[in-house]
């Protein structure tokens, strides 16, 4: 099994953010139609910024959360291909082949009433709720399955 190039894949973090009764945070995206536009928090990593800074950052941008303490990260980079009609993007997705991510697991340590969906100019999320874990792989669009099945994997003590 050879490595894919990983210079053609976007560096990106994911985040799962835990309850403390241990659901998980779901954001439905915005101007998305359904049935797959759920999805946790994930955005791009800058130029030499640290992968955990990255999540802290991306996480407080799309829901306002800065109250968290950090319970794992997982190790090898997961991979997913952008689908052929999402190539076609204005975006261009840079020349990106897909996007390599690093997945954070967090648990809120704040009021809930720190989520605000609003907090910054670009909107990703229009809803939010908690779910189960378990229920990761059937609200992700199907291109990103097989990630989502992974961070599942990898996070799933903390659900237990």
């Amino acid at each position: 099994l050879t490595m894919p190039d990983l210079s053609l894949y976007r560096p990106n973090v994911g985040i799962v953010l835990f309850h403390p009764d241990v659901r998980v945070w779901y954001g439905r995206r915005a101007h998305t139609p359904g049935p797959w536009n759920w999805q946790f928090p994930q955005g791009g990593v800058d130029d030499g910024e640290d992968l955990v800074a990255a999540a802290r950052r991306e996480l407080e941008e799309e829901t306002g959360v800065t109250s968290v303490e950090p319970l794992a990260e997982t190790g090898d980079w997961i991979l997913y291909d952008f689908p052929p009609e999402a190539m076609n993007n204005a975006k261009a997705w840079r020349g990106f082949r897909g996007q390599r991510q690093k997945w954070f697991a967090f648990r809120l340590t704040g009021p809930e009433s720190e989520i605000d969906l609003e907090r910054h100019d670009e909107v990703e999320f229009e809803d939010w709720r908690w779910g189960d874990l378990s229920e990761a792989c059937d609200l992700i669009v199907p291109f990103k399955r097989a990630a989502y099945e992974q961070v599942v994997a990898a996070f799933a003590r903390f659900a237990a």
